[in-house]
């Protein structure tokens, strides 16, 4: 069952630091915070696309059903981040909460200044879609998770723990690999003593520096 909670955009609860999307929350109106269990849909691939989403709490995987009927996630949105935007009238890709996720819709009290504030945000995005793009045409396995690491210690803030909302299956749909390879390379690095891994939902990392030159 989702779950509601209406708050006004000043009570929200800073989940981002991120100065566009404050802009971007002052530009929209007040509205409901529903909260998805694991693995619910947000929307799916097909729904008439509409308001942006911001993450408040948790992880959403965002995703296209390929014409073979493979998955293949094309981001992980986590909390401050806004997504849903697309450019055609219905959504080309679909949402689902990875680990518990509380979700607000975004519509814009003042359209000009909403638009305004989302530019930048789009910008950074397909910056971001990007770069993705190249993790997956030109790097090595190794490289790839190496990779994906590292973003994850740069956008948690941290330089040594990285908390994996995800399951392996995720992260191979989203690299491009298989299951099994994510699993082998994880033990690569962990035989090499650059992380550790005591769970299936944490890495510590534990020689930084090398785990750093992989993606080089």
């Amino acid at each position: 069952m989702l779950t509601q909670t209406t708050f006004p955009i000043a009570a929200i609860s800073g989940s981002s630091q991120d100065p566009d999307v404050r802009g971007l929350l002052t530009q929209s109106q007040p509205g409901a915070m529903t909260f998805y269990p694991v693995d619910a849909t947000i929307y799916a691939q097909g729904d008439e696309a509409g308001p942006l989403y911001l993450v408040e709490f948790g992880t959403v995987r965002i995703c296209q059903m390929t014409a073979d009927g493979r998955r293949q996630i094309t981001s992980f949105c986590y909390a401050g981040d806004v997504f849903g935007l697309e450019p055609g009238s219905e959504h080309e890709f679909y949402a689902e909460s990875v680990d518990g996720a509380g979700i607000r819709v975004l519509r814009p009290a003042n359209a000009v200044g909403f638009a305004q504030k989302l530019l930048s945000i789009a910008l950074r995005r397909f910056a971001r879609m990007q770069s993705h793009l190249v993790l997956l045409g030109r790097l090595s396995a190794n490289e790839k998770i190496a990779s994906f690491l590292c973003d994850l210690l740069d956008r948690q803030d941290s330089d040594d723990v990285v908390h994996l909302p995800m399951q392996r299956a995720d992260i191979a749909d989203y690299l491009g690999l298989t299951f099994e390879t994510v699993s082998r390379v994880l033990r690569v690095l962990k035989d090499r003593g650059i992380v550790r891994v005591d769970s299936v939902d944490r890495i510590d990392v534990v020689d930084y520096d090398a785990l750093r030159s992989l993606t080089d």
